[in-house]
């Protein structure tokens, strides 16, 4: 039996259809994001306290929608806050010394605009978002896998997925840093398809000229790129950890590109798409992207005289050795010289910041600070709230005279998801290699700028729960080693295979249930909160 030709990459790509119906697609999409949504939502005002960095990211983004900028408050305002009292007593005229950008602070302030200044309106913004961070990774798993079945399974594993669901209930920043490098992730896929058939309808047939570089001024302008610009820089600024992913994404915007030319016929299609293709993609991912990050300290820009007076001489360059920022003794300039001063303190400020986070640090500690070699395992989860000591008989405890109740709100990612997503990683690396198959590039790359960066900073306290931008990328490893399962091969293969993912399934929702109440701040007996701690490391 003999076979033709494999088909040109110009004929695939002409000849790509539509496989799922998008109104299916959308449909159930959206579905998993409102199961997400409504579980996130379920008593998000409890407990009424202000957990772990809750006492900053929520008192800074108050600061910034009444007064322009973050302002270091007072011992008692926690207790003033929980009491009603935001105007007087709480907040210091001096600005605070924030460590990181304003981006989530800003949508937190969103929050407490429309609900007001509690717990509930504090955290409903990481609600809304993680809920959101849901319906992108559908999506991205859908185009990836072209299958909305397994688009759904991704959705369903992050909705079942510990860290994600409790991170969806603070008002931290790391689900917004998570959700909007999700985001810039999905324009950078979204955008070598776009790329590619662009290229096909303006290439006729496969180039056969060894001096062409192919199609130049109809791919100079990627719209994909450009809307990932805006993600990738609001990604940066809700955390300077997402500079890390973008640059291996760009870097593999340029060799994506660089193949599709090699598949059209380009000779020397890196070096040339080096130049054609990867400065465009410059310009629209990290010049855009810095644009966006800049502006999105506009607050901080126009009172920077504030930051000038009170900061400028006694911060970390300063502690270093260090000289004041030449602004702050210079006269206030007006029209453009007073943005190029305040961009300029932005500049000395910002040393100060990666003076706080590479050196002030080294050598502290903290009490659930762990090393991130293991966060993938799950070597140290966070507690971010206790009531420890409840005596039976009070607040519905019911335990053993000699024992107690206890409630809890734990920083820990579902057991057997993270697991089994570690094995999917080490598969993923494996068929990135082995097939050259480019989607598991997209997720080997994704989990390694997202964790491996960290290692650098394990002399310092970093916690287990910033691998939340990881997660997505162990997800989708998962939903791909599924897709192999369940996909070509005998029918008692796929029969086995669909047992296997359904089965995983089965448990990754079990495990999230069994762990509800310690994600949700439930009322447990000592002995019932131990059946829930299964190693000395996550107490």
């Amino acid at each position: 039996m003999t076979t033709g030709a494999a088909p040109s990459a110009w004929e695939r790509t002409r000849s790509r259809v539509r496989l799922e119906d998008p109104f299916v697609g959308w449909t159930a999409s959206i579905a998993v994001a409102l199961l997400a949504a409504f579980l996130r939502l379920w008593k998000l005002g409890t407990p009424r306290i202000f957990e772990f960095d809750e006492t900053y990211y929520a008192k800074d983004a108050w600061a910034l929608l009444n007064y322009g900028f973050e302002r270091n408050s007072t011992e008692k305002a926690n207790e003033l806050i929980l009491q009603g009292q935001t105007l007087h007593g709480v907040f210091k005229d001096s600005p605070e010394m924030i460590v990181h950008p304003e981006v989530g602070k800003w949508l937190i302030a969103a929050g407490i605009k429309v609900f007001g200044m509690d717990p509930f309106g504090w955290r409903v913004a990481s609600a809304v978002i993680g809920s959101l961070m849901i319906l992108v990774l559908v999506r991205l798993a859908r185009r990836l896998t072209g299958s909305t079945l397994l688009g759904v399974v991704a959705g369903l594993l992050m909705c079942f997925d510990g860290l994600q669901f409790v991170l969806s209930r603070l008002a931290l920043l790391d689900i917004f840093v998570a959700f909007f490098l999700l985001c810039g992730v999905h324009c950078v896929v979204a955008d070598r398809d776009w790329h590619r058939a662009r290229m096909a309808r303006l290439v006729p047939e496969t180039i056969t000229d060894a001096r062409s570089w192919g199609p130049v001024r109809g791919l100079l302008f990627r719209p994909w790129l450009l809307l990932g610009g805006v993600c990738w820089g609001l990604a940066v600024g809700s955390k300077w950890e997402a500079l890390y992913p973008l640059a291996a994404f760009g870097l593999l915007v340029w060799l994506w590109s660089a193949g599709a030319r090699r598949s059209f016929g380009v000779r020397w299609p890196v070096m040339r798409s080096a130049l054609v293709d990867g400065v465009p993609a410059f310009v629209h991912l990290v010049l855009v992207a810095f644009v966006v990050y800049v502006a999105t300290w506009t607050g901080w820009m126009i009172h920077a005289e504030e930051y000038e007076k009170s900061l400028s001489a006694t911060q970390y360059t300063h502690f270093d050795g260090g000289k004041d920022w030449p602004t702050r003794t210079e006269a206030d300039a007006s029209g453009f010289g007073e943005v190029t001063q305040s961009l300029r303190s932005l500049w000395y400020y910002h040393q100060d910041v990666y003076t706080f986070h590479t050196q002030f640090l080294n050598d502290s500690t903290h009490t659930y600070a762990s090393k991130p070699s293991g966060w993938l395992l799950l070597n140290r989860p966070v507690g971010v709230a206790a009531d420890t000591g409840i005596k039976p008989g009070t607040q519905g405890c019911h335990a053993p005279a000699d024992s107690d109740c206890l409630r809890q709100v734990l920083l820990l990612g579902t057991p057997t998801l993270w697991w089994a997503g570690c094995v999917a990683l080490i598969f993923a690396v494996v068929m990135w290699v082995g097939s050259r198959d480019w989607r598991y590039g997209v997720v080997v790359v994704g989990a390694a700028s997202t964790w491996l960066p960290w290692l650098q900073y394990d002399d310092r306290p970093i916690f287990s729960f910033y691998a939340v931008i990881t997660l997505p990328f162990l997800v989708l490893a998962l939903v791909m080693a599924i897709g192999r399962m369940i996909g070509a091969g005998s029918a008692r293969r796929r029969t086995g295979g669909v047992i296997a993912a359904g089965t995983f399934f089965v448990l990754v929702l079990l495990n999230f249930a069994w762990f509800w109440p310690i994600y949700t701040n439930q009322l447990l007996t000592h002995g019932e909160w131990l059946d829930r701690i299964w190693f000395s490391r996550w107490i």
